[in-house]
């Protein structure tokens, strides 16, 4: 009989313990406190565009030259995005500054990026960055990632109300215009997704595309995109799933599988990604999953240092893919990890990671929930 007692005592003691470390776990899985874009981080953040969009060297310009007539002061041929070391990258710092600027118009350099932002976006300027693309051999210059930046700025603009807001949306609106048509010349003719880490990933271009067509409501870019997406992809889900445990390589800023998860999360209907979601990457659905940031040995190195820009952006696919599917909130601490991992050491003296490297946090802070 006392053996029964103990061993009652000892069966109620464990479905207990094991009850309540249930109940440990889902308050684990559920409970997130998400990083927060304050007035401080914004303040610290800013500086970097701020001071990178006038740098004019060192400069990677890769251009197409047809002579030596070609031959040019950066700030000549592009008199908008002349700074910020590449083209792409002064063109999200500026959307970065908007992005501050239009979240927290108290910021302490507030003035000063006004005064750059209308000096540098004028229509004089954008004029002859549109100018640019109708050079001979310029028409791919960009494609897709400053091609998506540059509709990224023109949705941030188009989304504050302000009235310098309407007065650069307005000038830049002939190189959107430019680059919404590339898209729709571009689409049809490429026939394989590129599935890069870097510039050219097709998902990262179409997903940042796909937000100006949605915010603008331009149908024609809209259904272009979703037809795209759907030639692309709708098959992943069905050759064992995405690598992702091939991630990252060595200088990757972007998850291939994670941009194309989310891109997948926005057009197709929420019961079919579901379905394709948990077959393309089977191993987010474990709410033990673990997925380690990006580590970076030397961020001296304009390439290495890459690997901050992963974490930004998986963080971001992250926190999408967990909103489409709410059973996945486990997704959303695993993007605080990575967000947490790189933001503190994005403002250093290292040009190389600085001159592009906050406007990836910023839009990754834009965006957790």
């Amino acid at each position: 009989m006392r053996q029964f007692i103990l061993l009652l005592l000892f069966t109620t003691t464990l479905l207990i313990g094991c009850k309540n470390e249930v109940k440990t776990e889902l308050a684990q899985s559920t409970t997130h406190n998400p990083p927060t874009l304050t007035l401080e981080e914004a303040n610290r953040l800013a500086t970097l565009p701020l001071e990178c969009i006038s740098i004019e060297y060192p400069n990677k310009l890769n251009q197409s030259l047809n002579d030596k007539s070609f031959i040019e002061e950066p700030s000549e041929l592009h008199p908008a995005f002349y700074g910020c070391y590449d083209w792409h990258s002064a063109v999200h710092g500026h959307w970065s500054l908007i992005s501050l600027l239009k979240q927290f118009p108290n910021l302490n350099e507030a003035d000063k990026i006004r005064e750059k932002l209308a000096a540098s976006l004028s229509e004089a300027n954008i004029a002859l960055e549109v100018a640019y693309f109708k050079i001979p051999g310029n028409a791919s210059f960009e494609r897709t990632y400053g091609w998506a930046w540059i509709l990224k700025l023109a949705e941030e603009l188009h989304t504050w109300d302000d009235p310098l807001a309407r007065d650069l949306a307005q000038n830049l609106q002939p190189l959107t215009d430019l680059m919404v048509q590339s898209y729709l010349d571009f689409l049809p003719k490429l026939n394989y997704p590129i599935r890069v880490g870097e510039h050219s990933n097709s998902a990262f271009g179409l997903s940042f595309a796909l937000d100006y067509a949605e915010t603008l409501n331009n149908t024609s870019l809209k259904e272009a995109i979703e037809r795209t997406v759907k030639r692309f992809y709708v098959n992943d889900n069905t050759m064992g799933g995405c690598p992702l445990e091939w991630e990252p390589s060595g200088f990757d800023f972007l998850s291939p599988c994670l941009e194309e998860a989310y891109l997948v999360s926005r057009v197709y209907e929420l019961e079919n990604f579901k379905i394709w979601f948990d077959a393309f990457l089977p191993q987010l659905t474990n709410p033990k999953f673990e997925l380690a940031p990006g580590k970076i040995l030397d961020r001296t190195d304009g390439k290495l240092v890459h690997l901050d820009g992963l974490n930004f952006s998986r963080a971001w696919c992250l926190y999408g893919i967990a909103e489409a599917l709410p059973e996945y909130a486990h997704l959303k601490e695993i993007a605080k990890q990575h967000i947490t991992y790189s933001l503190p050491n994005i403002v250093d003296d290292n040009y190389g990671g600085t001159h592009w490297l906050g406007s990836f946090a910023i839009y990754a802070l834009n965006n957790t929930k």
